[in-house]
């Protein structure tokens, strides 16, 4: 989750910016991204990046995750809300929802933006997680039923 570069219409570094993710598990699994770029760069995180203007977020998660995974994603329920704040200077608000993949196998087409593209445990993630991956894997530990 996080920024990508906005062109022409981005937003200033000094308003907030609103984001989204997908937290994608299966069979216990999450599958998570390694950022290259801030923020949060070098952490583990979930798939996800900028809601452009005037795009529901749904349709902006589902977008994210085509374009950096190259697969097709189910939304599930809003799993919650991240609000990371001064992190690299920045403030985000991001939505994250549960998801499944409806088709494709994950691959890293952004690679640029990503390191790798790797399924963990819930329960033995990899350091360091970015916050809104502690969030989500939190968020799922709480009700498991939802893989």
């Amino acid at each position: 989750m996080g920024p990508h570069s906005g062109g022409a219409g981005g937003v200033s570094a000094n308003v907030p910016r609103v984001g989204c993710g997908a937290a994608i598990v299966k069979d216990g699994r999450i599958l998570l991204v390694l950022r290259r770029k801030a923020p949060e760069a070098g952490c583990w995180n979930l798939p996800g990046g900028k809601v452009d203007l005037f795009e529901p977020i749904e349709d902006a998660v589902r977008r994210e995750i085509r374009e950096e995974l190259g697969v097709k994603i189910e939304l599930g329920r809003m799993l919650h809300l991240t609000q990371m704040i001064g992190a690299d200077g920045q403030h985000w608000v991001s939505p994250v929802y549960l998801a499944r993949i409806l088709s494709g196998e994950p691959e890293n087409r952004e690679p640029a933006k990503h390191a790798s593209v790797d399924w963990f445990a819930c329960d033995n993630p990899p350091t360091p997680l970015a916050q809104a991956a502690r969030e989500a894997i939190a968020a799922f530990a709480v009700n498991s039923s939802d893989s």
